[in-house]
């Protein structure tokens, strides 16, 4: 089952002090124009299956991209490959920028 978290929650949940681990699917070129302004991986989408040995199973997992499609995807992979704790970030970083950080560029 993937649950889906707003960047707002994100951010309170972590600033709590709650460990959650931020990955960030979108391409280069995406990551280098809209960075997520808080700690993160980043795995392009296209390499998830390669390096899923990367990832911790049993970490909260909130997966990111540009507007909560391709994050999705993912995260249902994640959730399908034994992960436990799986999150969408709803809206992606359309949503960050939108609601907590209107520096982050929109593209």
């Amino acid at each position: 089952m993937v649950k889906e978290i707003s960047p707002g929650e994100f951010m309170q949940r972590r600033n709590a002090g709650t460990h959650m681990h931020l990955i960030d699917v979108r391409e280069d070129w995406e990551v280098q124009l809209a960075p997520a302004p808080t700690e993160f991986t980043h795995i392009p989408m296209g390499q998830i299956a390669q390096r899923i040995g990367e990832l911790d199973p049993s970490q909260e997992i909130v997966v990111l991209c540009r507007s909560g499609g391709r994050s999705m995807q993912v995260a249902h992979f994640l959730a399908q490959s034994n992960f436990k704790d799986v999150a969408n970030l709803s809206g992606g970083i359309l949503a960050w920028s939108h609601e907590l950080d209107p520096t982050i560029p929109t593209y």
